[in-house]
């Protein structure tokens, strides 16, 4: 099953996917709600997922399937690299995880390889999970905060927002500049827009 709301990714998929021998595209969806009735209705080997789109995303989706359907397959589409939302791919239950500039070479291949049980990861993606394995997470609030600050927002006004003192949000800062091992705001948005924790 494919499962990505461009029509045209869908339409690549499925020619990519025409090209071959030993598999068949069952259904199409363009949003995580449409992808789990779809799985109910064709139980497909492996699903296709894109990760942004609306009404559900794919996390969600793959959450909400694997919990009706615990074998279900998953290989995640992409064009993002950022190593925690592959993360948070993994942990939700995809085995395999694709950009999309490489579908028309890699596709067929990941397909067979998730089908036949084993996980696919590309070499780049593989590298930035193990280069952040030790990081220490943000937490919901420090990305609460963070997202306030890529606005430009300043801290008086976060902490007003947030109900909680000016000292507190400078503690929380301190702490995800540590954390990501930032020199100053700035810089810690584009690491953390860089590394997917203000996606999703």
């Amino acid at each position: 099953m494919v499962t990505d709301d461009h029509p045209l990714m869908r339409e690549g998929i499925n020619a990519v996917i025409q090209g071959t021998e030993d598999i068949i595209v069952v259904a199409d969806a363009d949003n995580g709600q449409q992808a789990l009735d779809m799985f109910r209705a064709h139980r497909p080997d492996v699903t296709l997922m894109d990760l942004r789109m609306p009404i559900m995303n794919g996390i969600d989706a793959i959450k909400a399937i694997r919990t009706e359907f615990p074998a279900a397959r998953f290989i995640v589409l992409t064009t993002y690299q950022g190593d925690v939302q592959a993360l948070r791919a993994l942990k939700a239950g995809a085995m395999g995880y694709l950009l999309k500039n490489m579908i028309w070479k890699d596709l067929p291949e990941s397909i067979r390889a998730v089908h036949a049980g084993r996980r696919r990861i590309p070499a780049e993606i593989a590298e930035a999970l193990v280069e952040h394995v030790a990081d220490d997470a943000l937490t919901e609030r420090e990305v609460e905060v963070l997202r306030r600050v890529a606005l430009g927002t300043a801290n008086k006004i976060i902490a007003v927002e947030l109900s909680v003192s000016e000292a507190t949000i400078k503690a929380h800062m301190k702490n995800i500049l540590a954390k990501l091992g930032a020199n100053d705001r700035t810089h810690a948005v584009t690491i953390a827009v860089k590394r997917g924790f203000l996606d999703g």
